[in-house]
């Protein structure tokens, strides 16, 4: 299980603020001089070596270097080490025994994701690169009625996918998401207009809840969010929708773009602040969002004292439904049983050191059995859309399949859309389910 202490130590590991507005975060010499020292503590410890291909990447270089140490390493395999790495937290939060508040302090993830924006600074990003970050953007026009139609036949056809691989390095068997016209802020508008409503607050929540409905929960997946407002509205927590919301900004942070993420942050947080401010608890209904708002920008941040407001009232959403279940409000009259439940818990959920509450609501359903997997399904934001990674990507994804195999459970669901939709590329007989579609069926509604 998931857990704030990393394997081995008695210490919680402590995160340092990112000095990013600092011009010595994007100087290559000291940027250099820390890869070459983290890499060195890295290389002799090793305890990484299944998480990813990043540290396969640095190990073997050394281990084939003419020194079998890292000075030995050609300084262009430290770019292939930082491409590899896709920010997902688990080296920091359950592996590396050297992370603050040991004096070697290490942050591998952290200086990955400082290589990447000194990267982006210097250098730009592709255009495939910049495309499949631009989440709000691609997602407006794609979402266009008619044009969507083209886009979504183009993505199921062969010959539209050779063209994407073809143009943009998209590769051809990656999972493209659907999109919608009708997005979920459309379908759900209706929550704009509470007025007054009744709320039964506990010791941990308000009891009432605005929905940050994400770009892939509004344009590509909007039914996540409808599931979400009738679980929600069935064991009475009064939800609604934000005036505006753009995107969190992950995509832009596993880019480099920092400066994207920052403005992306100056239209979010004022937002979301002041609906804190008149009460209101946040959630969302995707893992990287939520950790976005959870860690990424409060460490950015360290001092924007609307940053921590929003971070306070941040709420994974079965993190939420189990705060109000300990204060019994939450409703465990279920009309139907759920079986076997193979569940694949994402990285960004298990980082955020909630414990397995999606496991945990399920469970109270009768006849229910969840098995959690926490291996990463390998798909991790864009990098196993992309020709050169999809490959790699697959193959970090197999214990996870292996294990849904043998399983032979009723259902395999995962909180990430994104890698439910990795994951059942190699499974027969799966649908790619998202737990609060099974709560919803669970409660009849």
């Amino acid at each position: 299980m998931s857990s704030g202490k990393r394997e081995g130590s008695l210490e919680t590991p402590t995160r340092h603020p990112l000095d990013w507005q600092s011009e010595e975060f994007y100087d290559e010499a000291p940027l250099f001089e820390e890869l070459e020292r983290v890499f060195d503590i890295c290389h002799g410890c090793r305890r990484c070596f299944n998480l990813c291909n990043a540290f396969p990447t640095l190990f073997d270089a050394v281990d084939e270097s003419a020194t079998m140490e890292v000075d030995g390493v050609p300084k262009k395999v430290y770019w292939e080490v930082v491409d590899h790495c896709y920010l997902c937290d688990m080296c920091y939060m359950s592996k590396c025994p050297y992370v603050p508040p040991h004096e070697w302090n290490v942050d591998f993830p952290h200086l990955m994701l400082r290589a990447k924006a000194a990267r982006f600074r210097k250098e730009g990003a592709s255009v495939r690169d910049k495309l499949l970050s631009a989440t709000d953007t691609v997602g407006k026009l794609a979402g266009i009625p008619v044009v969507v139609d083209v886009v979504n036949a183009s993505n199921r056809s062969k010959t539209g996918r050779k063209l994407l691989e073809s143009t943009l390095g998209v590769h051809r068997n990656a999972p493209v998401p659907e999109y919608h016209s009708k997005t979920a802020r459309k379908r759900l508008a209706y929550l704009r207009d509470i007025d007054s409503i009744e709320t039964r607050p506990t010791s941990t929540t308000r009891g009432k809840v605005a929905l940050y409905a994400t770009c892939y929960g509004n344009r590509n997946h909007p039914a996540i969010n409808e599931d979400l407002v009738a679980v929600y509205e069935h064991n009475g927590i009064p939800v609604t929708l934000f005036e505006k919301e753009v995107c969190c900004g992950m995509p832009k942070l596993e880019l480099g773009d920092l400066e994207a993420v920052a403005k992306a942050k100056e239209i979010n947080i004022p937002i979301l602040a002041a609906m804190v401010d008149a009460g209101w608890d946040i959630v969302t209904p995707i893992p990287s969002c939520t950790l976005m708002f959870k860690q990424e920008l409060p460490l950015m941040f360290p001092d924007d004292e609307d940053v921590a407001k929003v971070q306070a009232a941040m709420y994974d959403p079965f993190e939420y439904l189990m705060l109000r279940h300990k204060d019994g409000e939450l409703k465990t009259e279920f009309k139907n049983s759920l079986g076997k439940i193979s569940y694949q818990v994402p990285c960004h959920l298990r980082v955020q050191n909630i414990g397995l509450k999606t496991r945990d609501i399920l469970q109270l359903v009768p006849d229910t059995e969840v098995e959690a997997i926490e291996r990463c399904s390998g798909h991790d934001g864009t990098y196993a859309v992309k020709r050169e990674f999809h490959d790699i990507a697959k193959k970090i994804a197999v214990p996870v399949v292996n294990k849904v195999k043998r399983s032979e459970a009723d259902h395999f669901i995962s909180d990430c859309p994104m890698a439910a939709e990795q994951i059942v590329q190699d499974l027969d007989n799966y649908e790619p389910t998202n737990p609060m579609s099974l709560l919803r069926s669970a409660y009849g509604i």
